[in-house]
């Protein structure tokens, strides 16, 4: 899909409006997001990690590396899947640790915070392929039902008044 020059500068804007968000005081910026793209496919992460960060992208590090691993089996390099899918998350910040060790669980209210970015670019690309990847994003997209049913099978759903494929991945740490 080729983007209208309409669509094309709306992705912009909400790039720049993305990054200029500071909604949650209890998440550790920078906000991670990918660049300024329409697509066909559209990769759902749960929120960045301690080192995405520093590189301004999402999945940047340990999960991306294996994600991405995961991709090269089908043929798709990471150059090629960034080049022609958007990723995005249902948090655009670090979460931080929790205090059990591990990332901490956005909180509900942060999700919700952030929510209105991923809405915007489902409805700016009208994607044919969704890929929520780990439970948060999972459960942003299809009823919640345990992992094993619906990791891997394909499913057809109306995300924000669009029709499309779904497709769910387990988180890759």
């Amino acid at each position: 899909m080729s983007a209208t020059p309409q669509k094309s500068g709306d992705i912009h804007a909400h790039i720049r409006d993305v990054l200029a968000c500071r909604k949650c005081p209890n998440m550790i910026g920078p906000v991670v997001t990918h660049h300024p793209l329409i697509a066909n496919v559209y990769l759902a992460g749960q929120a960045p990690g301690p080192r995405e960060g520093q590189f301004g992208k999402p999945f940047a590090w340990t999960a991306g590396k294996t994600l991405f691993r995961w991709f090269e089996t089908i043929g798709v390099d990471e150059e090629t899947f960034r080049a022609h899918a958007f990723i995005g998350a249902v948090c655009r910040c670090f979460p931080g640790k929790a205090k059990g060790g591990g990332d901490r669980v956005p909180s509900p209210d942060e999700i919700e915070a952030c929510a209105g970015w991923m809405e915007r670019e489902i409805q700016l690309m009208r994607p044919e392929l969704i890929i929520p990847v780990g439970r948060l994003a999972i459960e942003r997209f299809l009823p919640k039902a345990p992992l094993a049913e619906l990791i891997g099978k394909p499913f057809r759903a109306t995300i924000f008044g669009h029709a499309c494929d779904v497709l769910a991945l387990p988180h890759p740490s």
